[in-house]
């Protein structure tokens, strides 16, 4: 039997266990990427396993996250991930050099490798046929410290795509179709690998669009083959070393396969609050908008800015509508800028941002009161934006630029204008990694500079065999990491900061959460399905530790989150039962009882001691996970193990 993509890296990086479906494996990472946001933490974690220098091939620390300086906290955080990265051999990608997954598509990413990074949307290098997986800050830690990385075999789902896209149709369409189709939980323990005819149409900046917003599926990563497109995409960066051909066997197995003709595909958005909330434009209608925002990890490409200067050219802004643009990277902001596109913008009456995350992750450009924004991020989850009565939409470029000039959502193919893609492409690319910082060889006199507001990350204690606390809160399906713990301008420079950030835990849905757990010195956490999608933020699992809860009791998990959990100590349990969690309130009292005895059976009883009735959980983990959260987290067991 021939082997899939997924396949051919997983055996060439496998380091523990074996390639079956559910097993539990540790691969080998060869690089890794962290981002300020998350990298403070991840770096502090680091430094507690007491390594000289990172044993990865290689790995590098992207400032594009926290980039307003209205205090000292994110320059001081800034000088902290320079300093740590020069003493431990990581690069350092300066600020304004561009949002981590744009400048490392273009920079550093390798087909057939694996990368591992602290922020979800690391599944973009899948678009050059690289294994590239989100994860916590912690597992990036243990990566760059030379650990194996372990994941459940996932299940391979083959994407045939058939035909090709029609004009003002893009590769955002496609995700929104297997959004529409497999919803915001449909990946989890999944793999998307994209194939068919219609890949030879897609170039690496669209193949990578899908894969990065393939996180927002739940899936473990998405991934394409390393082919003659990729190849040229590695020519004009200057980078046909890197380059090698990858690609499934005609007679790969893959356990489910979808279907899409990209010749039937239309403009789609994904409408509030969520990315899978699909519609077509035509049915969503010509609503007013307020807003349009360009850019993201997403769409910020060389080839989506010169799509959007093509639309925009001559043209202006409506009156009602405020367009903002992010170019991805530096390197994108220096080819727009000296082809004239830029020019094009600017005169449209665009306001251009830095080269980074930006209003994506509420950093800014937060809309108005009940404003309508169009965005072509990867994320419209409720609050997100900075304004919870905003109305965010998820679209293309084509459809956000179209909608700029018309002062309302339009199908672009209905623009009163023909614009030709044509001649957007390009052979070669500015190469100036000049804002890329090498660390340092002799590292023995490299001082590490710490701001005040970096303060040590909290540990939790040892599992006992008998827990006892009150549901703080129960929740509905669906919750983010943005609901749990929120990513705006006023919050993410104190991300090194967690005794300050819980005390905004929830805060978006229930204000009151952080004071309540505090006065019942924690306890536990009910929620629906899906609990923890989004954001590989472990900050939504530390802060809740800070906070004194103890375990959470969900009809299903996000992966990255329940793994945050159980790193964090935090005691991560389904529902036996899933009709159990109607019978339980807000302020019930829990009672967990032998639970050591449990975790090895996978299986807890909770008694509900307000009401007086009892119920199982299920508490499904691997032998080295059970020992993680008996020593009350995975930094508690390291440290046990090397005694």
């Amino acid at each position: 039997m021939g082997k899939n993509i997924v396949e051919k890296i997983l055996l060439n990086h496998i380091v523990e266990g074996e390639l079956k479906e559910g097993n539990r494996v540790g691969i080998r990472i060869d690089r890794t990427l962290t981002q300020d946001s998350t990298g403070t933490m991840a770096y502090l974690q680091l430094e507690a396993m007491g390594i000289d220098r990172v044993k990865t091939k290689k790995s590098v620390a992207y400032i594009d996250h926290n980039m307003l300086q209205q205090g000292f906290e994110n320059a001081d955080d800034h000088k902290f991930i320079q300093t740590i990265a020069n003493k431990y051999g990581i690069y350092f990608s300066r600020p304004g050099n561009g949002i981590c997954h744009q400048v490392n598509l273009e920079r550093f990413s390798v087909p057939g490798e694996t990368l591992l990074g602290s922020d979800s949307h690391t599944p973009t290098a899948g678009g050059v046929g690289m294994l590239a997986i989100g994860a916590g800050g912690l597992d990036v830690a243990l990566a760059m410290a030379g650990e194996a990385y372990y994941i459940k075999v996932p299940k391979v789902v083959k994407v045939e795509l058939k035909g090709k896209l029609s004009k003002m149709v893009s590769s955002k369409d496609i995700i929104l179709e297997v959004l529409k189709r497999e919803t915001v939980k449909g990946g989890v323990g999944k793999v998307y690998e994209y194939a068919g005819e219609g890949v030879a149409y897609l170039s690496v900046p669209q193949r990578a669009t899908i894969t990065n917003m393939g996180a927002e599926l739940g899936a473990t990563t998405s991934i394409f083959p390393s082919d003659e497109k990729t190849k040229e995409f590695f020519i004009a960066q200057n980078r046909l070393d890197d380059w090698k051909e990858l690609s499934a066997d005609e007679d790969a197995k893959y356990d489910d396969i979808i279907e899409i003709d990209l010749s039937k595909l239309e403009p789609m958005v994904a409408a509030p609050h969520s990315p899978d909330n699909i519609k077509t434009c035509r049915e969503e209608g010509k609503i007013k908008i307020d807003q349009v925002a360009i850019g993201s990890c997403t769409n910020s490409s060389y080839e989506d800015l010169m799509k959007v200067s093509k639309i925009l050219k001559g043209r202006k802004v409506a009156d009602n509508v405020s367009l903002v643009i992010a170019p991805g990277s530096r390197q994108v902001m220096e080819m727009i800028a000296r082809n004239g596109a830029l020019a094009d913008i600017i005169s449209s009456g665009a306001r251009i941002l830095e080269n980074s995350c930006g209003p994506c992750i509420g950093m800014g450009q937060s809309p108005g009161t009940d404003a309508v924004s169009i965005r072509t991020f990867n994320r419209n989850f409720y609050g997100r934006s900075g304004t919870n009565s905003a109305k965010v939409y998820l679209t293309s470029p084509e459809v956000a630029a179209v909608s700029a000039v018309y002062g309302c959502l339009m199908d672009p193919r209905d623009a009163e204008f023909d614009i030709d893609f044509n001649d957007i492409s390009t052979d070669s690319f500015i190469i100036d990694d000049s804002m890329i910082i090498s660390p340092a060889q002799d590292s023995s006199k490299v001082e590490i500079v710490r701001g005040p507001n970096i303060k040590p990350f909290p540990l939790n204690t040892k599992l006992t065999d008998i827990i006892s606390g009150k549901v703080i809160i129960k929740t509905v399906d669906n919750i983010t990491t943005d609901h749990i713990m929120p990513s705006n301008a006023k919050l993410l420079p104190y991300r090194s900061n967690i005794p300050y950030l819980s005390q905004f835990c929830f805060s978006t849905i229930d204000e009151d959460f952080a004071n309540r757990a505090m006065e019942n010195k924690g306890g536990f956490i009910v929620a629906g399905e899906n609990y923890g999608q989004g954001s590989s933020r472990e900050h939504a699992a530390l802060a809740p530790l800070y906070l004194g809860i103890k375990g959470v009791i969900a009809k299903s998990f996000a992966r990255i989150h329940k793994a945050n959990l159980i790193n964090s100590g935090i005691l991560p349990m389904e529902f036996e039962n899933p009709d159990d969690y109607a019978k339980i309130e807000q302020m019930d009292e829990l009672k967990l009882e032998d639970i050591i005895i449990g975790l090895k059976k996978s299986r807890i009883k909770v008694t509900d001691t307000k009401k007086g009735f009892e119920f199982y959980v299920k508490a499904q983990f691997s032998k080295e996970e059970v020992e993680m959260l008996l020593a009350g987290g995975r930094l508690n067991a390291i440290k046990e193990k090397s005694k």
